[in-house]
């Protein structure tokens, strides 16, 4: 299908200043004998390990050249102040502001989180289960005092429920610290535990901990046991791993006697297990990795349940081994692959087996007696709905707790009797400024991919649009990693839909929502289908008149800003705009710099261009920022953080600069740059709903109605 050129949006944007022109200053990389020109290397500040740590020791050439860019977008978008302190009051007025969690039980104390009135972050509280006064664990406002960014990395009680250790970032940069309260008296201890992964498991004794270490290249590469009121330094080494190329972390189990090491990338993994009350154990190796094997474990008593992918399962089975001797040569089969139907994650009790599927794009949670073998579904009728498993805490329980939502209706939380089937509902979130769900329609349509797959599109829109190509549209889009994107209730975006916005979400290759082939058809050499699906998903809501090419909105963050810098420069004129959040656009530099936080363990999914040619072929040909030419692109707004260590500031900064110098448009190409934050924007709840009134008040300028 052809489209014509979208007209200019430049009526939009009047009176601009001039936009920031980027210095060049060429650099020639050469690889498997192919040599390239960057223009803009110099953005990468060659000190960002330690500027990631302090930010004020950017270069200052860089920090000017991001400066001159706020203000560029910030000129573009004065015009749009008052709309968006609308949409953020908006979508403030849809969050309780006073809400809090059902508490769960463990042992004799129910734990929950709640928000205050005005408050940014959580308030973390314990009662006692057989009633009486709730007690503040951590008052999440308290710490971030003072400090423009901080976000916590959660809580996790000891075993006897007299300590906690609780986690954050101040920077950004995903570089945790640890601490260590005593719940009884609400005093953090001396234990100071910097550069971490933000999670801990307990040692049985509940005299120290286990924590994953990250190296100054942000790699979880050792596992350390910290022995509490004692040195950082004096930590006792674990378990290390020499593969760059791998994720690792730690965890404790349900029943608190096993600690589990878990280490993997994205299509390989591996397990080690020690028993929680002996920190000097050797931990042992369940099975060793196999390229392409997944596995992952479910304490179950006197064994393991093991849901993996091993012998041709692609879907994933599962399986069971003893605990005393969890080698493969012991596994034996529970659950049998079936194709088509994805299990996707598995947790045991003492009476029950609980897992997590999905078969034809909707959810399912499925119950199986582990004595009778007696199995039971938990389903829901509607077209298109999410589902979230919670579990327990617990081990000897018959109670487990789920959510479910859809587009149109609040997520709703139940507790589940698994030998009664009886459900409690527990909560209903609430809409404070109201919402009617009879005002809205979600409908799952299918639009037909260049191959002749099938691509599920999920939309919302309200009763009383019309449907008639007027309508804008706003279209998100992920496909990487095998993310499936769920047909969730989110408050936000209402502020389009009552607008008159179509919201779709495209469920394209590279996600799972077909089942795991679905993934596999969407990353490395077949990468392309991500982005040939999202074109299609936009060209079909324009030929069935949803809307129009000229008035989509494409969306996508990290790797789905990829995908946005993709179909921009394959087929610019499908969209309106394009809205790229900390965009992962410089995907052949990324993956050629083997000392970036995250390249070795992201090969697996996109390809090593270091070692095979043919990989960096691959990448080299929808690579975004190596692929801008001179066309006409539609509006462009980047969003991205300084401390990003997942898609770093330099990769959109670059691909802004391309992007303006190549565009034949005119269109504006704007990138705002979170000085104080990383990857997930700002740290407060209301402080992410201006970015998202940013964006949204970006998407209502392009389509007209400011």
């Amino acid at each position: 299908m052809e489209f014509s050129l979208s007209a200019s949006k430049l009526s939009a944007f009047k009176n601009l200043p001039v936009a920031p022109i980027a210095a060049k200053r060429p650099v020639t990389d050469t690889r498997h004998g192919i040599a390239r020109s960057d223009d803009y290397a110099w953005m990468r500040d060659d000190n960002w390990q330690a500027m990631f740590k302090d930010p004020s020791i950017l270069d200052p050439a860089i920090r000017t050249h991001l400066e001159a860019e706020n203000f560029y977008q910030q000129a573009a978008m004065a015009d749009t102040e008052a709309l968006q302190k609308t949409l953020f009051a908006e979508m403030r007025g849809r969050i309780k502001e006073d809400d809090s969690s059902v508490p769960s039980p463990d042992g004799a104390w129910l734990y929950g989180v709640r928000y205050v009135t005005g408050g940014e972050q959580p308030k973390y509280f314990r009662i006692p289960r057989g009633g009486g006064d709730e007690q503040i664990t951590l008052d999440g406002d308290r710490e971030a005092h003072g400090k423009p960014y901080f976000r916590l990395a959660g809580t996790g009680h000891s075993p006897d429920h007299q300590a906690m250790i609780w986690g954050y970032d101040d920077k950004g940069s995903e570089f945790f610290t640890l601490k260590v309260r005593d719940l009884a008296t609400g005093a953090d201890s001396s234990d100071l535990i910097e550069n971490t992964g933000g999670g801990a498991a307990w040692a049985a004794d509940c005299k120290g901990f286990f924590y994953t270490a990250v190296d100054d290249n942000h790699r979880p590469s050792k596992i350390f046991y910290h022995r509490l009121a004692t040195p950082q330094s004096e930590d006792v080494l674990v378990h290390e791993e020499a593969d760059t190329g791998f994720f690792m972390g730690v965890s404790g189990s349900r029943l608190d006697d096993f600690i589990m090491i878990g280490i993997n990338d994205h299509e390989t993994s591996e397990c080690w297990v020690m028993p929680a009350d002996d920190p000097q154990a050797k931990p042992q190796l369940v099975a060793a990795r196999k390229t392409g094997i997944e596995y992952s474990l479910s304490e179950g008593g006197d064994v393991f349940f093991i849901l993996t992918n091993a012998g041709g399962a692609k879907d994933f089975k599962i399986m069971q081994t003893p605990v005393g001797s969890p080698g493969p040569e012991n596994w034996s089969e529970v659950v049998p692959h079936k194709p088509g139907r994805l299990i996707l994650s598995v947790s045991a009790y003492r009476n029950h087996l609980v897992w997590m599927e999905r078969e034809n794009g909707l959810p399912r949670i499925v119950i199986r007696d582990r004595l009778s073998g007696e199995e039971h579904a938990i389903a829901f009728d509607e077209e298109a709905y999410s589902l979230g498993f919670q579990g327990s805490m617990e081990y000897d329980t018959d109670t487990v707790r789920f959510s479910y939502a859809s587009m149109t209706t609040p997520s709703e939380l139940y507790d589940y009797n698994m030998t009664t089937r009886e459900r409690t509902l527990l909560k209903r979130d609430e809409v404070p400024s109201g919402h009617n769900p009879g005002d809205y329609v979600t409908r799952r349509v299918m639009a037909p991919a260049d191959d002749g797959e099938l691509v599920p599109v999920t939309l919302l829109y309200r009763q009383d649009t019309k449907l008639d190509g007027t309508a804008p549209c706003l279209l998100y889009g992920y496909g990487s990693y095998g993310i499936s994107i769920p047909a969730s209730f989110n408050t936000n975006c209402l502020s389009l839909v009552d607008r008159g916005f179509v919201y779709a979400i495209a469920h394209i290759r590279g996600g799972k929502e077909k089942g795991f082939s679905w993934y596999e058809e969407g990353k490395r050499g077949k990468k392309i289908n991500t982005f040939t699906d999202f074109i299609a998903a936009a060209r079909y809501l324009d030929r069935e008149n949803f809307t129009s090419h000229d008035r989509i909105v494409a969306q996508g963050g990290s790797a789905g800003g990829m995908l946005m810098g993709a179909v921009a420069n394959m087929e610019p004129e499908a969209f309106g705009a394009i809205i790229a959040a900390v965009p992962f656009v410089d995907v052949l530099n990324t993956m050629l710099d083997d000392t970036l936080p995250l390249t070795p363990p992201e090969w697996p999914e996109w390809g090593n261009p270091v070692a095979s040619v043919e990989d960096y072929r691959t990448i080299a040909a929808y690579s975004p920022y190596d692929n801008v030419s001179a066309q006409a692109y539609p509006p462009v707004l980047a969003v991205a953080g300084l401390t990003d260590p997942r898609v770093t500031y330099w990769e959109p900064a670059k691909w802004v600069a391309r992007l303006r110098q190549m565009s034949t448009s005119g269109n504006p190409v704007l990138f705002k740059i979170n000085m104080a934050a990383g990857h997930a924007g700002a740290s407060g709840r209301f402080q992410r709903l201006e970015e998202i009134a940013y964006e949204y008040a970006f998407a209502l300028k392009v389509v007209g109605k400011v």
